[in-house]
């Protein structure tokens, strides 16, 4: 049974490391979380003479440096003096130089949300009339390219990191303080520490370019990194650190003089971690707390200790689920998940989802602030999505209690028979051992009898032999008996000689081989208790395999742990993204901006040569928009050859983009009218700015092109 299930675990592991993966490297640039809510000149105006400044008005305080506000002309030259300032909480301003001929005039910014997040974009507005050529901004994307992925993978391993080492440490404290002892489980928690502590150095370093240029180069830049120890964000990455040192020696003390301690002097040293333990995982959830989301906005005070509530359920919960479940499939035999320590968790999961909706129910009511954002913002999706998951993880952990209810019942029935058998076993060893004690005195016995039989037969011989020797001597003559007694004696000395060697010999010899019969002996009894051990255990693996409740429950275990990583995933990027109630304020400011603004000049041309390297490849397009307002405008485009005349090309396509607000590309198809026409009307256009008109040309199966232009939307 376990052969079949390992495979299926390591794919469905591999799949849900696959689909988080998949999340992360899908996920958009982090979204702004401090919008821009307002402007002065306003986007898309045009003003009679030329502003001694330009104010910008976020929905949140930011930090700024020497080139987070720029002004720009039509040349693309810097007309600002470089030293933005704050006017009050969430306004900035910059000067501008005097004397600023007419022409369109690119705004751009980039700065950082007191929530830590980068915020970049870029507005126009006119000084007199609008020139025909303005600045196209580039490298606006904050907190995106390589730099801005591998942060949200650090983000997304500090999170999961941070679960396992509280929840793994919560789980072996109040639910299991046996597997404190269990190899498994002990390296489980150290991999947390170790992921949170690399996650968090990798943060810091990459940190400043996130912020910044977002170029890889300079995450090594040690100039970069001393800002970054000065502002909020860095001053939360280093408190995380030494945190992580006092979370070390709490890990030592749990795996090392807690794990030795008797079951009755455990007591008093499990308050004494507890109350440590908590501590610092309370500071390492503050750590996200004081540096996010709920360090700004609405009731800051008391947002952030809901929010160091709410990250340490989160722990508690999906840390201890994935500490079970490791234990469940990866721990010893003769160490198997009591019943008892799955009820335990099954009551603090319990605790925790409790925990998670009243905490969950503040911070979305706060972060959305109306019901429509659940369904009209990026972010109140993302919280749908969140819920439907937790929801799943709620009706999975019920089919859970269940087996754990069944496994409670059927622990005393397997623990009897376990019983039995090893009754059974001690009978059939003891007497197997008698047996064999009573074959080793009878075999003693007998060796006795021949030994003392021999004997016997060995001083008969001897007898006779002296008493016919001593009967030959007499009847001899004197000389004959006096050389034959020579001789006898000379005899009986080599002979006693011989025998006393033979009987050294034979003695050393016995020696010997009892010497070696011993160390063989010891050997094959040490081998026999690993083979009896081996055989012990795999019998208790089978047997705890085979048990069908606690099988159910591996199952459901590891159902919920796959829903908890995807939850985990959705959860880090509803970190990453501008809360609903933000979105919409900017929204409202942008309407208002663009029903304040000054009417556009009327239609907008833009005239686009192209060539796909085909024949009759060449040409030109043109696109008019009119009335180039926001809300509904009339499309026409005309293809025209080199020499002017008007011709068909297989397919034309027209996208209209605003990169400064990552609006679009908003797609549009326009129908064929006539030779050289196509026409396309009631073309929404959400708000006023510089917009790019890109117009795909087909003009054979295989060659095509596409061109862009910027078109100024009043």
């Amino acid at each position: 049974m376990t052969q079949t299930i390992a495979p299926r675990v390591r794919t469905l592991v591999l799949l849900l490391l696959a689909a988080a993966c998949a999340l992360l490297a899908g996920a958009a640039p982090a979204s702004a979380h401090a919008a821009l809510t307002g402007s002065d000149p306003r986007q898309g105006a045009v003003v009679d003479k030329a502003p001694a400044q330009v104010s910008l008005t976020f929905s949140e305080s930011v930090s700024m440096d020497d080139d987070s506000l720029r002004v720009l002309d039509p040349k693309g030259t810097r007309v600002d003096d470089g030293r933005p300032s704050g006017t009050d909480g969430t306004t900035y301003s910059v000067e501008l130089h005097a004397g600023l001929p007419d022409g369109t005039y690119t705004v751009a910014y980039q700065v950082v949300s007191a929530d830590s997040h980068p915020v970049a974009g870029a507005y126009t507005f006119s000084v007199g009339a609008p020139s025909k050529t303005s600045v196209s901004v580039s490298g606006q994307a904050a907190g995106g390219g390589f730099v801005g992925g591998l942060y949200g993978v650090g983000r997304y391993v500090s999170y999961a990191a941070f679960a396992v080492l509280v929840g793994g440490a919560a789980f072996v404290l109040a639910c299991w303080p046996r597997g404190s002892g269990v190899r498994v489980v002990q390296r489980f928690v150290v991999s947390g520490w170790l992921g949170l502590t690399s996650a968090t150095l990798l943060l810091l370093l990459l940190r400043g370019s996130y912020t910044g240029s977002g170029k890889a180069a300079d995450i090594f830049d040690l100039s970069l990194l001393g800002e970054v120890l000065q502002t909020k964000a860095g001053a939360a990455l280093v408190s995380r650190l030494l945190l992580l040192a006092a979370a070390a020696l709490f890990i030592a003390v749990l795996f090392g003089a807690y794990d030795k301690r008797q079951e009755e002097e455990k007591r008093d040293l499990t308050f004494g971690l507890a109350v440590g333990g908590s501590v610092v995982a309370a500071g390492l959830a503050a750590t996200w707390a004081m540096s996010e989301h709920a360090s700004v906005g609405l009731q800051a005070g008391l947002a952030m200790p809901v929010d160091v509530v709410h990250l340490l359920a989160v722990a508690a919960w999906l840390g201890g689920l994935t500490a079970l479940l490791v234990a469940l499939y990866r721990g010893p035999a003769d160490t198997p998940v009591p019943a008892l320590a799955v009820r335990r968790f099954s009551r603090v999961a319990f605790g925790s989802v409790v925990a998670l909706v009243a905490t969950g129910t503040y911070q979305s009511w706060r972060q959305l602030g109306s019901w429509t954002a659940f369904t009209d913002t990026r972010y109140g999706q993302l919280l749908l999505v969140k819920i439907g998951l937790v929801a799943v993880l709620v009706g999975v952990a019920y089919f859970s209690r269940r087996w754990t209810a069944q496994l409670a019942e059927a622990v005393p029935a397997v623990a009897g028979q376990r019983k039995k058998e090893r009754v059974a076993a001690s009978d059939g060893r003891g007497n197997a051992e008698a047996k064999a004690s009573e074959k080793t005195r009878g075999s003693g016995q007998t060796g006795a009898s021949e030994k003392t039989a021999a004997a016997a037969k060995t001083g008969t011989a001897e007898k006779a032999g002296t008493a016919a020797r001593t009967e030959s001597a007499e009847k001899a003559g004197t000389a004959a008996r006096t050389a034959t007694a020579e001789k006898g004696e000379a005899a009986e000395k080599g002979e006693a000689a011989e025998k006393g060697e033979a009987a050294e010999k034979g003695e050393a010899a016995g020696k010997a081989s009892g010497a070696g019969k011993g160390s063989g002996g010891s050997k094959r009894a040490a081998q026999l208790a690993r083979q009896r051990a081996a055989v012990d255990a795999a019998r208790q693996k089978r047997q705890r395999d085979s048990d069908p409740h606690r099988f159910g429950l591996r199952r459901s275990v590891l159902a919920e742990a796959g829903v908890a990583v995807v939850l985990l995933a959705v959860t880090t990027f509803l970190t990453q993204t501008e809360p609903g109630r933000t979105e919409e304020e900017a929204k409202a400011a942008g309407a208002a901006s663009a029903a304040t603004a000054a009417p556009s000049t009327g239609a907008v041309t833009l005239d686009m040569p192209f060539d796909t390297g085909g024949q009759n490849g060449k040409g030109v397009v043109r696109v008019e928009l009119d009335p180039a307002r926001v809300g509904a405008n009339d499309l026409h485009l005309y293809v025209e050859r080199p020499d002017g005349t008007a011709f068909d090309i297989p397919e034309v396509k027209v996208a209209l983009t605003q990169k400064a607000k990552d609006i679009g590309p908003l797609p549009v198809a326009p129908e064929h009218i006539t030779t050289g026409h196509w026409s396309a009307s009631q073309v929404q256009i959400p708000m006023a700015g510089d917009w790019e008109v890109a117009v795909t040309v087909r003009t054979s199966d295989i060659d095509q092109v596409t061109l862009s232009k910027n078109a100024q939307i009043g």
